[in-house]
């Protein structure tokens, strides 16, 4: 691992495509303040998630999480709340490859909303892509993230690991 530790948090489980509208809506995004953005993340699919999500925890979602339009305000917006990880059995390409450019981690498990429940604590092991559930002992195997991916995450986004290699 590049010094990344293991995320632990509790799962906040949702469905199928959950489009960046639905994570941050478009009419948030003239607020210049991200701290106040983010105040209303998720709040559409699950109005309770920005008051009650703890740092840590894990957004567990189907297929297509972050379709839509290419806003990195979405991401942005859940690193900011506090949000560890995302899990999801798919991702759009652009939340996937925005997400990972604001630092925030996303692993593809397949099956994760038939195995995981909502509430339930998990820890997140980037590197091997594995996320152990606490309360069973039970664990899923994801992708693995790659090295370089690992590094964007720990320097905290595409824009501090490129000043960090150049």
């Amino acid at each position: 691992m590049t010094g990344l530790e293991n995320i632990r948090g509790r799962a906040w489980l949702f469905g199928d495509n959950i489009d960046t509208d639905q994570i941050i809506h478009g009419q948030y995004l003239t607020l210049l303040d991200y701290e106040e953005m983010a105040r209303h993340t998720l709040e559409i699919p699950r109005p309770e998630f920005p008051l009650n999500v703890k740092k840590n925890d894990v957004v567990v979602a189907g297929r297509n999480f972050g379709g839509g339009s290419s806003r990195e305000e979405a991401p942005k917006a859940m690193v900011v709340l506090g949000v560890g990880c995302v899990v999801a059995e798919s991702f759009a390409r652009i939340f996937y490859r925005n997400a990972f450019n604001v630092g925030l981690p996303a692993i593809i498990v397949p099956d994760a909303t038939k195995i995981i429940k909502d509430g339930q604590t998990l820890v997140v092991e980037l590197s091997e892509g594995a996320i152990t559930i606490e309360d069973t002992n039970e664990e899923l195997k994801g992708s693995p993230l790659p090295k370089i991916m690992l590094g964007i995450l720990e320097a905290g986004g595409a824009i501090p690991w490129f000043k960090m290699t150049n």
